[in-house]
């Protein structure tokens, strides 16, 4: 059993010892030092959050807890209850909110949760706000309020129509073309509440719909992390159900992965590239995504005549960097996708408008337009050290081996080569090096891979 802690939030699985695992000590005891954090900012001011959850089976436990808590400090609390993360990024500048807590495991299996935490623009908290929070959860010294100025909580479950009017109502998407190209699909909800959002949506569009796994019970019935592997029942229903496409998402509804009519995943690299493609062929602009996500992405960029620029892994650091660059979408390749005219967070609602009305308005299968693409493939390896070794020096001499190519250390150190790419990353919590790659076909990125795993090797003395 786990308990992570990390600037964006803390993380865990339930039950066991506090400290040792997310037990109702610990959520008391991160909501209390975020709640504390809110209150210094906004001295003496009333504060207000908001808080929202996935369907996974400890979610109103933990809501409970969280909300009760931020109560006792004198907080006000804007309660969505099931929701999903956009929806409550948007909701926290709606409600001119101070921040937002979304109590989630996005992509992990039903036994974790997490306490993500927002500021409040909606956004998640730069490193050194969550730092701050940490230390305050660490020394523990909390004033809560007196009785006569205890919190109250508001209902307000109205957010996912909300945010889906606020999506529809965006001047890219036309949900009258999308109506007219009368559009069958299937939607794997993970029985979270994407289950939810994602159908509704949908309807709203005018879509016709088929759902899988849509009731938010919590039981996701396969690994909850929207990879091919792991999604043999909606491609087969594609195929079975004669759909134009198949949707899926994962618990918290900020990533997003297609499958074409032929029951073949689009390719989550894909998602990102495909909504940019269409919003770049009506407003040029720049993009952004991280450094580990495909070159596809700056290819589209640059046919569109816009700047292509790579951010260090972690969606607080792509955030930054569109904002400095400007970027009118960007995102993570592993179906993030950020729209800013809406919020800067990854959405999957947005996702989907865009892609429906880009579908509509090219008149063609899912298929054809992932052809429409350069092709490039991905090897996702690791290489496991022994904890004396010093990692730091290894990717330094990787470095210098490459310093003929273009070299990036903004994380980690990625290799920039004509034809593909390669990026290395260690792990903060253990003594691995992370290793991705990228080429045109899937031997050459494997081939690439192994490479690299061997000249690790060879610099760490492990041959």
């Amino acid at each position: 059993m786990t308990l992570i802690k990390s600037i964006s939030g803390i993380r865990g699985t339930i039950g066991g010892k506090p400290s040792d695992n997310l037990t109702p000590i610990d959520a008391v005891k991160f909501a209390a030092a975020y709640g504390s954090w809110l209150k210094e900012r906004t001295e003496g001011d009333s504060v207000k959050v908001v808080v929202g959850r996935d369907a996974r089976i400890s979610g109103e436990m933990i809501q409970q807890l969280v909300m009760n808590t931020l109560i006792g400090l004198g907080i006000d609390v804007i309660d969505l209850d099931l929701s999903t993360t956009p929806t409550v990024e948007v909701a926290v500048p709606m409600e001119k909110a101070n921040g937002g807590i979304i109590l989630t495991a996005s992509h992990n299996p039903k036994q974790w949760n997490a306490l993500k935490l927002l500021n409040e623009k909606g956004e998640f908290l730069s490193g050194s706000d969550g730092a701050e929070i940490l230390d305050m959860a660490e020394k523990a010294t909390f004033e809560f309020a007196d009785v006569d100025s205890l919190g109250n909580i508001k209902p307000a479950t109205h957010y996912i129509d909300t945010h889906i009017e606020e999506v529809v109502m965006l001047p890219l998407v036309d949900a009258k073309k999308v109506s007219e190209a009368n559009f069958t699909v299937a939607v794997d909800g993970v029985n979270s509440t994407g289950g939810i959002a994602i159908p509704r949506l949908l309807k709203r569009l005018g879509v016709n719909v088929i759902e899988l796994y849509c009731e938010p019970t919590g039981h996701f019935p396969h690994n909850p992390e929207p990879l091919k592997e792991h999604l043999t029942d909606i491609c087969q229903l594609v195929k079975e159900k004669n759909a134009d496409l198949g949707i899926v998402v994962d618990p918290d509804v900020d990533r997003l992965a297609f499958i074409s009519e032929d029951g073949e995943m689009f390719g989550e690299e894909y998602t990102l590239v495909a909504c940019a493609d269409y919003v770049l062929s009506k407003t040029p602009g720049n993009t952004v995504s991280n450094l580990s996500s495909s070159r596809a992405l700056r290819d589209i960029t640059q046919k569109h005549g816009g700047t292509y620029k790579a951010s260090a892994v972690g969606e607080v650091n792509v955030v930054q960097l569109m904002k400095d660059t400007n970027a009118i979408i960007g995102g993570e390749g592993n179906g993030g996708i950020i729209f800013p005219e809406l919020h800067y967070g990854r959405d999957s609602l947005v996702g989907v408008a865009l892609f429906l009305t880009y579908l509509a308005e090219k008149k063609m299968k899912v298929s054809e337009l992932r052809k429409t693409y350069p092709s490039y493939y991905m090897s996702k390896n690791k290489i496991e050290l022994t904890p004396e070794l010093d990692v730091d020096k290894i990717l330094k001499d990787v470095e210098e081996k490459y310093d003929s190519e273009e070299v990036s250390t903004v994380d980690g150190v990625k290799i920039d080569f004509e034809d593909h790419w390669v990026h290395l990353r260690k792990s903060n919590t253990e003594p691995i090096i992370r290793i991705y790659t990228e080429a045109g076909s899937q031997q050459k990125a494997d081939e690439v891979a192994q490479k690299m795993i061997s000249e690790i090797k060879e610099i760490a003395n492990l041959v």
